[in-house]
């Protein structure tokens, strides 16, 4: 999630410990030790755009690192604060493990995949059950954080915590009504997927993108689950588009199999799930179908740029889009009512 989020749950975890009058000390180093995971976006190279790809959200947020990472955040903060606050070694250190473990379970509640039991397995968990931003879970457990660490009470503390876990909850229900949704689309149209996602939406859990695969196509839509009539779920449906799968031997007949840039898209691939298909702006790029600001649309957010001219080792170009968000911002508002 964002860093502002993974920052408040950190300071909320690590505020379940110690004594009430160290609330606010136990929250600043939660906070900072919550956020430290996602300093794995400065390994990166100026030659190589994927390799901060496949180092985010990997190392880091594994669960089997969180002592080690508690540990490199304790030994920053306890020469600059332990004198002045007054603080042991073992008191920074248990709430920068508080802080440090919420990091990457709360990633993996997003859609982008958290390689959660890393070294041990390099699958991607994403259980889908959030927005990487949604102010509705941040905004209301920030505000019982900052009244836990001033009142110097763990009540507003405790019902952040209830807030958080009800609506992770209420999202997880979100997510398991739009999967019969879209499965119940794709029988309607005679498909059978191989694969079908539903994802949350940007920074709400009312209305859903539902990806599911073919033989041959993606096929994207968006959904507002309702409630259950017999046996029937029901709910507001955004008809959406399709794409053709890609497929590098007939989109990209020029490209050697052993270059760089066909090893990229390997790579990309990965990072992707296998969601790739041209980008409908540029016949040279290869998009992950997965994301758009507009669920039912296929307008990728980001993409990777091959090249005909680039010679056996050079490496693809990394893009984003965030072309109209505004207008995508309003459209998406107005779909929660509609």
């Amino acid at each position: 999630m964002d860093p502002i989020t993974q920052g408040i749950v950190g300071a909320a975890l690590a505020q379940t410990k110690g004594e009430t009058k160290t609330l606010a000390k136990a929250g600043i180093i939660g906070a900072l030790a919550g956020m430290a995971p996602d300093l794995d976006v400065l390994i990166r190279s100026s030659t190589d755009p994927l390799l901060v790809l496949e180092y985010h959200r990997q190392f880091t947020h594994s669960l089997l690192f969180i002592p080690f990472g508690a540990l490199i955040c304790a030994l920053v903060f306890y020469p600059l604060i332990a004198n002045r606050w007054q603080l042991s070694f073992k008191a920074i250190y248990l709430w920068s493990f508080l802080g440090f473990a919420t990091h990457g379970l709360l990633d993996g509640c997003t859609s982008y995949g958290t390689l959660l039991l890393w070294p041990i397995t390099d699958h991607r968990f994403s259980w889908d059950i959030i927005s990487v931003i949604d102010p509705l879970f941040t905004l209301p457990l920030l505000v019982l954080i900052l009244l836990t660490a001033t009142l110097k009470s763990r009540r507003y503390l405790w019902a952040g915590l209830v807030w958080g876990a009800v609506y992770l909850g209420i999202g997880f229900i979100q997510h398991e009504r739009a999967l019969v949704i879209g499965h119940q689309l794709a029988a309607e149209r005679g498909h059978q997927p191989l694969r079908l996602e539903a994802k949350p939406s940007f920074a709400n859990i009312m209305v859903w993108k539902l990806v599911y695969e073919t033989e041959q196509k993606f096929y994207v839509d968006a959904v507002r689950p309702g409630v259950l009539s017999g046996q029937i779920l029901t709910g507001r449906v955004w008809t959406g588009n399709s794409t053709n799968k890609l497929n590098l031997a007939r989109d990209f007949l020029w490209l050697d199999p052993l270059s760089q840039q066909a090893k990229d898209v390997q790579r990309f691939g990965k990072f992707s799930s296998g969601y790739l298909g041209l980008d409908p702006q540029n016949s040279m790029g290869i998009v992950d179908i997965r994301y758009s600001l507009l669920p039912h649309q296929i307008a990728p957010l980001w993409g990777i740029q091959l090249a005909e001219t680039r010679t056996y080792g050079q490496h693809v170009n990394y893009f984003t889009r965030r072309e109209n968000r505004l207008s995508s911002l309003k459209k998406l508002i107005a779909m929660f009512g509609e």
